[in-house]
């Protein structure tokens, strides 16, 4: 009777073996196919990035062509006005680069002398009045008539 008794829980067990089987296949199965959509999702991401970026370069040319032809118009609106116009023409950048300096450094000083007359320690005050937006300004203005310049020069 044992034996009987065995034999048909041992049976029964063997019998659903497949069925928990399946259970364990078709979990493995959700597992790669979440692992795939994650992966897709991943894919169709980074290809936007990519779309994206080419856009990005794309306006870029664009941007570069229309300035490159806005220049070519100036020389060629400089070139038919004559020297004097072209000439006026060619200062005035250098003319506001060297008015904004002046106005620049007059508000500095202007500082400088306000807080000497309130009894300020000159070296605190120099200290005070230059700041990090200070050495931003002076470098853009630097490397715009410097290394831009050379920049230039070496692409044409």
């Amino acid at each position: 009777m044992l034996e009987t008794l065995l034999g048909g829980i041992f049976g029964g067990l063997l019998r659903l073996a497949p069925e928990a089987f399946k259970l364990f296949d078709r979990a493995g199965e959700r597992k790669h196919e979440l692992a795939m959509l994650n992966a897709e999702m991943e894919f169709a991401k980074v290809r936007g990035e990519i779309a994206m970026r080419q856009t990005e370069a794309q306006m870029t040319m664009a941007e570069m062509d229309a300035m490159a032809e806005a220049f070519k118009e100036q020389g060629a609106t400089a070139a038919a006005a004559g020297k004097v116009i072209a000439g006026i023409s060619a200062l005035v950048r250098p003319g506001i680069t060297y008015l904004f300096v002046t106005a620049y450094f007059s508000v500095k000083f202007a500082m400088f002398e306000l807080a000497m007359a309130q009894q300020g320690d000159w070296k605190e005050v120099l200290i005070g009045i230059w700041t990090k937006d200070d050495m931003t300004i002076m470098f853009m203005i630097i490397s715009f008539w410097f290394v831009g310049r050379v920049y230039d020069r070496v692409n044409r």
